[in-house]
């Protein structure tokens, strides 16, 4: 199967999950983006080690990367091979050398280590197909014309009782205002609308 390369696009607060943080991936020569709902904690690692801060103590993934180095462990690469019911799957290349092994992950885990190891982010095509939204000048300027007026704020149970057009506009309305996570609720039941 085919990989894409992905790179870290933002990282940011959850405006309606507590203690949740939305991790966009971008596709690295193209426009998808690849939103992930990730916790507090993985945040948190993931964005000291993107700012080159120094914890006061090390941090889990700070330990772990300190435990493979001495061991002559290194995370060659890391790929989110699979997508189900909204859980994005993980793991870490790992190699001494001369042995390789592949390690599950969760895919927060995962990142914080890829960011830690220096090491590419990579997923196959058909999960950016499945889940990726496409950012582009048409949708961003779908999203510009639209009244913000006329896009009514709704809670995730009410995306049942919207039109698959309502679902689209609202997807781009999402997409022009970077809430990724609103959006990839949105496209979630738009995928669930296709399997159907």
């Amino acid at each position: 199967m085919k990989k894409v390369k992905l790179e870290i696009v933002g990282l940011s607060y959850s405006q309606t999950q507590t203690g949740a943080y939305a991790l966009v991936l971008g596709e690295a020569k193209g426009k998808r983006r690849l939103p992930i709902i990730i916790g507090g904690f993985e945040a948190q690692a993931i964005a000291i080690e993107l700012e080159k801060m120094t914890p006061s103590r090390p941090l889990t993934h700070d330990l772990f990367r300190s435990l493979a180095k001495g061991f002559d462990i290194n995370i060659s690469e890391v790929i989110i091979y699979n997508l189900v019911e909204g859980i994005f799957f993980a793991k870490l290349i790992c190699s001494d050398g001369g042995k390789e092994v592949e390690i599950d992950a969760r895919t927060s885990d995962a990142i914080a280590l890829a960011v830690r190891f220096n090491c590419p982010i990579n997923t196959y095509e058909f999960i950016l197909s499945q889940a990726g939204i496409i950012l582009d000048e048409d949708t961003i300027a779908a999203g510009s014309e639209a009244d913000s007026g006329d896009m009514v704020e709704v809670e995730e149970t009410d995306f049942l009782k919207k039109s698959t057009e309502e679902l689209k506009q609202m997807l781009e309305s999402a997409l022009h205002d970077e809430d990724y996570e609103k959006a990839s609720k949105i496209r979630d039941e738009l995928n669930n609308r296709k399997k159907s």
